[in-house]
């Protein structure tokens, strides 16, 4: 059985271990141990026997705007419905605090669609605190990332 929870700083290093692979493929920015922490309320995680299988987060930008970040699934897990449960749990966070719209800078378009997000062009996307993290990527300054957006 899989457990959706919030995580504890406890996690962070078994966080760190399993989104490792996917950050050196540059698929998923890099986040400190102490940036982690610093969000650490904002991450949700699927744990199935005490082991964390996925994770991710709702940032927030705005009061109009949240993002889903850094969604990761052991690729034992795949195929699942982990991702889809995780990416629930944060948009039903979302619409608790009052969130208009959540974003999401993916390869992963096929799976976001079919969560109900659409594809906007870059330009579009309503907050631009969302490009300072950009510098971080591997593919910086030519991103090849798709831009979806749900409303909630």
């Amino acid at each position: 059985m899989i457990e959706y929870c919030k995580a504890k700083l406890s996690d962070i290093a078994e966080m760190i271990k399993l989104v490792e692979p996917e950050i050196k493929k540059g698929i998923i920015l890099q986040r400190s141990e102490e940036e982690i922490a610093n969000t650490i309320r904002s991450y949700i995680l699927a744990k199935q026997d005490g082991k964390i299988i996925g994770f991710c987060a709702l940032y927030l930008y705005s009061q109009a705007l949240g993002e889903v970040r850094s969604l990761i699934v052991s690729h034992t897990h795949q195929k699942m419905g982990v991702g889809r449960g995780l990416v629930e749990a944060i948009l039903h966070e979302g619409k608790e605090l009052g969130v208009q719209e959540v974003l999401s800078l993916t390869y992963q378009v096929e799976f976001f669609e079919k969560m109900g997000f659409h594809i906007i062009q870059k330009e579009l996307i309503p907050n631009p605190k969302i490009w300072t993290d950009c510098i971080k990527c591997k593919r910086f300054p030519v991103c090849d990332e798709v831009a979806l957006l749900k409303r909630l």
